[in-house]
């Protein structure tokens, strides 16, 4: 690739331990509306989805409509979970601090809204390593991953081009989107599938401690 110029984030999973929280929360809430659904099967089925595509998706399954304020309670409920319980990936905030001291540029790129952005990062104390136009959401963008759109967005707002752009992501569908983008990504794994994230064009990082080594830093 093109000298290194921007690390793109993934949010969820990457930066905060939020996967198995938000996955939880939503097997409660489909399970309480007539379709059991395990916390296995909500990371299979749901994870780096839209949540209109959850919907989607999940009324299929159920053969009907979920009630029209499911997703608001659903939000909701998560919110409240992640203030008991969301913790920092190990070794995000450090490798964050060394990006910015080698002069690169970054930012974080999510499936998510940015209000749940900011409060993840928020809660756990990674707030201020990110100023409010390094963050970007997928809700700003025509479509989510695993289309490029957001990572192309969020480069061409950071004015860097995408071939100088490294992402960081966990989920197949982010990974995805990053080698559509034009872009090296590094998938990573602690939590999530490793042969997945290969299959769609991932280089692997076990652990963030690894990430500024793997960027020659």
């Amino acid at each position: 690739m093109d000298e290194l110029q921007l690390v793109i984030f993934d949010c969820d999973g990457v930066l905060v331990d939020s996967e198995v929280i938000s996955n939880e929360v939503l097997a409660q809430a489909l399970t309480a509306e007539g379709l059991p659904t395990t916390l296995a099967e909500s990371r299979s089925r749901y994870q780096g989805l839209l949540l209109d595509d959850v919907v989607t998706l999940a009324e299929a399954q159920l053969g009907g409509a979920l009630p029209g304020n499911f997703l608001k309670r659903y939000e909701q409920a998560r919110s409240e979970a992640f203030r008991r319980e969301l913790a920092p990936v190990p070794f995000a905030a450090e490798a964050v601090r060394r990006i910015d001291e080698a002069g690169l540029a970054k930012c974080v790129a999510s499936q998510g809204k940015l209000e749940k952005t900011k409060l993840s990062l928020e809660l756990t104390g990674l707030r201020d390593l990110f100023a409010a136009e390094e963050l970007f959401s997928a809700y700003s963008v025509p479509r989510g991953k695993p289309y490029p759109d957001l990572f192309l967005h969020a480069a061409a707002t950071m004015q860097v081009e995408p071939s100088r752009s490294v992402v960081v992501e966990d989920s197949p569908s982010g990974v995805a989107a990053g080698v559509a983008a034009g872009m090296r990504v590094f998938g990573y794994i602690a939590d999530s599938d490793e042969v997945a994230l290969r299959e769609e064009g991932a280089e692997i990082l076990r652990s963030m401690e690894e990430l500024p080594g793997l960027l020659g830093l």
